[in-house]
């Protein structure tokens, strides 16, 4: 079940150098949020506090009615990283330990399904293409069912045209699972494909310099006249 997602006064620094913050945002259940902005102005940074990874310096973070819980939020990272020793099936279970067998076989079924490999359970990471093994790493994610996803640039180290496939596939996933999602990315054309809502950081310490919800439709024409304005639209807000 999705949650909102409550930011307030989120803030991180490493010693006597702020690199985030302050950050106040209330992100709606089942929403997808995508956050761009130039290198090094904390989106990274941001996720990993969204994520337990990192401790925040300042502020609070809630999902729901309560605190963030790590058991709540599933994460994907710019690489797989699926343990070679292990099949397919194996991996994606790696999260639901806490279920009995018979659960645990449905939702790993259930999630190579909805990223469309449910004939690869089998096979070892080492046999699956890149693209083959970013859909797994999403299904790994995404069979406990969290609550909140997060995902840091996901597709950047495949080609563009396997890249726009994913960017499909996810949003086949944000469909079909509904969790409240937090995207990443460098790139201007997948927030605006992917995204209901776009966040902009810029600066040392980074900052919300802007908030938009473009409402394009889904699945996006890339070369209609209103992405091409919004596109315009988020490059001038990135310079500083």
């Amino acid at each position: 079940m999705a949650h909102a997602l409550h930011i307030e006064g989120l803030c991180k620094s490493y010693g006597e150098h702020a690199v985030l913050g302050p950050i106040d945002l209330h992100l709606q259940a089942g929403t997808m949020t995508a956050v761009i902005g130039r290198s090094g102005c904390g989106k990274t940074t941001l996720l990993r506090c969204l994520g337990a990874l990192e401790k925040p310096s300042a502020g609070t973070l809630r999902i729901g009615a309560g605190d963030l819980r790590r058991e709540e939020i599933g994460y994907v990272f710019q690489e797989p990283r699926l343990m070679p020793w292990l099949n397919v099936a194996r991996n994606v279970a790696f999260g639901l330990g806490h279920q009995d067998q018979t659960a645990r076989a449905a939702a790993v079924t259930e999630a190579l399904h909805v990223v469309g490999l449910p004939d690869v359970a089998d096979l070892l990471p080492k046999q699956l293409s890149g693209g083959m093994a970013q859909r797994v790493a999403l299904a790994r994610s995404l069979a406990p069912a969290p609550a909140l996803l997060l995902l840091d640039e996901p597709f950047s180290a495949l080609d563009p045209f396997t890249r726009e496939q994913m960017q499909g596939h996810l949003l086949h996933l944000h469909r079909h699972y509904g969790a409240t999602m937090v995207l990443i990315t460098h790139d201007m054309d997948e927030a605006l494909a992917l995204a209901d809502r776009i966040i902009v950081l810029r600066g040392r310490p980074g900052l919300v310099v802007a908030d938009v919800e473009p409402g394009l439709a889904r699945p996006c024409v890339r070369t209609s006249s209103d992405f091409v304005k919004w596109k315009a639209r988020l490059t001038e807000s990135l310079k500083e």
